[in-house]
This record gives structure tokens, C-alpha cells and sequence, in this order.
């Protein structure tokens, strides 16, 4: 298909779901070595949620999904398509995105996970709307979801008070004529960085066995001090490069939606790009690190409170394990 001839993708619907159980950094103190003021001030978290032991990360997915297909005016019948952005799948194989599809009784349509950590949602949004701008879908269910406090080491004062657990979900479907949509999309990697951001075990390279749960290796495991140099500098050129891109200027975006990973990277990027707090968006008091379930679950929720609306621009961007990043322009 020619460059011309392919369709503009627009974002018809959001959704969001957090499990009710809430992680107070009150209820952490009892846990290990740290108090409430002290999180706050290193990460800006008040609170996380956390999955019941019947839940797991396709009940979260489609929950969300449920809304963000409703909120489009579709049914699960309309789904061409599911991806599911999540490094806590219910199982290594099958995909988790599978279940999701039986789950909500969609067509027996392709349906897949994909693993980019904290940037998984952009890289997601990115594969549907190129599947839709083709004309191989008209409507394609992206969802970040994650149970992270399934591998969260809760006694590790450094990680534990991070992570928490919820989904996102959004619908992308074809833009009539004169709507731009999803202007932008950019996908990077670095694996040279793979061991800051990493759960050891459980894959191919270490197996499960007494000694990797002896030592601690099904957890995430992380390298503040480097995650948070690298986490600013990409957020802060990502943001650049799809607004030069575009030919467009900070000025022109209503909301910057980041990846709620950490209150101080947040506001040091805000600081670099030399705009105002008020125009990036945050939740991560209320729920914590929940890697790629954070960035569709702050668009659902800004959109619900009135802070963007038709024709605002927002900008999405992610950092996260792999390494990996990424942005994404879009046009309400």
C-alpha cells in the first residue's frame, strides 16, 4: 500500500482498572525498614493497589477493556485485533492476550502480548496503528496491564515501595477524513542496559530451581541510581524529537502523559523541557509504578476529569527495561 494512501488512526475509546485492595506506604512501614515521608519524597507514592490471590493480569485486562470498548460505542464483536502490553503475563505461554479475547468473546481475531516493559503500551499502540493505517483492522483493543506485586520482593525496602497493580485499555480504530489522530509514534531500545531493569529467573537463562528462589531471583531487581540519569535524558528526547518530527513546539501540547515511574524523574524532565508541572500529568500517588499499565491508565483518567478533550494534543512517553523508550503524539 502506498505512504498516501494509508489511513489515520484516532484513539475512539479508554478504560482503566484497579484491583481494591490498597497498599498504604503506612502499611509498608510494617513491612520493612521505611516510613511514609520518606517514600514520598524519593518517589511521590502515597498508595498502590494490589491483585487478589484470584486475580490475575487477564482479569485486570479485561475489566479495562470492557470499559474502553464501551467508551468507543463498539462491542467485543468490533475487536479486528488484541494487544496486550504487560511483563507479568498469567503464563509464558499462552499469551495472555488470548485469554482476554475468550474472556470478552470477541471473534476469534489475532491476539498476542508484547513485552517492552514500561514502554510496552506505546510500543502496543504503535503495532495497532499500523495494523488499522494498512487496512488489515478497522478496530484494534490495546491494553497495558500488569500484577507486579507478584514480583515484587517485599523484603526489599529499595523496590518494594515502587510497584502496584492495575490495566489500561485503549481502543484505536480508523479516523474519518480531516482527523489526525495518532500523529506520531517512536520505538527505541538499548540492550546494553538490559540488567538495570530485570527479573532474573524464570526465563530460558535461569530456570526455576531452589537455589533462584532461594536467592531472590524471581523478583525485580533494579539499579536506581543509573535508571534515573537515563530515565530523564530519553524522556526529555523523546518528547524533542516527536514534536520536531511534526514540526510542532512544547507550546502546542496540552498534556504530556509520562510513565508514572518516579515523582522526582517527572519533574526534573518537566524541568529540562522548561514547561510547567501543571502540564504533565500524574496518578502515581494514587497507584504507584504499574509499568505499562500507567500510561493508559492516566490518559482514561485525564480524560474523565476534563483535563484533555477533542482536538487537545497530548504527548505519551515511556522509559523502561530493556532498556527501552518510546513517544507518541496524538490528537484527541
Amino acid at each position: 500500500m502506498k505512504l498516501n494512501t494509508l489511513r489515520h488512526v484516532k484513539i475512539s475509546g479508554t478504560g482503566r482498572y484497579v484491583p481494591d485492595r490498597v497498599i498504604t506506604n503506612a502499611d509498608l512501614e510494617k513491612m520493612v525498614e521505611t516510613s511514609d515521608e520518606w517514600i514520598q519524597q524519593r518517589t511521590g507514592i502515597i498508595e498502590r493497589r494490589m491483585a487478589a490471590p484470584d486475580q490475575a493480569t487477564s482479569h485486570l485486562s479485561y475489566e479495562a477493556a470492557k470499559i474502553a470498548i464501551a467508551d468507543a460505542g463498539l462491542t467485543p464483536d468490533d475487536i479486528d485485533q488484541i494487544i496486550l502490553a504487560t511483563v507479568t503475563p498469567d503464563t509464558v505461554f499462552p499469551a495472555t492476550a488470548c485469554r482476554v479475547q475468550h474472556m470478552l468473546g470477541c471473534r476469534t481475531v489475532p491476539a498476542f502480548d508484547l513485552a517492552a516493559a514500561c514502554s510496552g503500551f506505546i510500543y502496543a499502540l504503535a503495532m495497532g496503528r499500523t495494523a488499522i493505517a494498512a487496512g488489515t483492522a478497522n478496530h484494534v483493543l490495546v491494553i497495558g496491564a500488569e500484577t507486579l506485586t507478584r514480583i515484587t520482593d517485599y523484603t526489599d525496602r529499595s523496590t518494594c515501595i515502587l510497584f502496584g497493580d492495575g490495566a489500561g485499555a485503549a481502543v484505536l480504530s480508523a479516523a474519518p477524513e480531516g482527523v489526525e489522530g495518532i500523529i506520531d509514534a517512536h520505538l527505541a531500545s538499548d540492550g546494553s542496559g538490559a540488567d538495570l531493569m530485570i527479573l532474573p529467573a524464570s526465563g530460558s537463562a535461569i530456570p526455576a530451581s531452589h537455589q533462584s528462589v532461594d536467592d531472590h531471583l524471581h523478583y525485580a531487581k533494579l539499579n536506581g541510581r543509573t535508571v534515573y540519569k537515563n530515565a530523564i535524558s530519553k524522556i526529555v528526547g523523546s518528547v524533542q524529537g516527536s514534536l520536531e518530527r511534526c514540526s510542532l513546539s512544547i507550546d502546542d501540547v496540552k498534556l504530556i502523559i509520562p510513565h508514572q515511574m518516579n515523582a522526582r524523574i517527572i519533574e526534573s524532565a518537566a524541568k529540562h523541557l522548561g514547561i510547567p508541572l501543571d502540564t504533565v500529568y500524574m496518578n502515581l500517588d494514587m497507584y504507584g509504578n504499574t509499568s505499562a499499565a500507567t500510561i493508559p491508565m492516566a490518559l482514561d483518567q485525564a480524560r474523565r476529569e476534563g483535563k484533555i478533550g477533542p482536538g487537545d494534543l497530548v504527548c505519551l512517553v515511556a522509559f523502561g527495561g530493556g532498556m527501552t523508550w518510546a513517544s507518541a503524539l496524538v490528537r484527541l
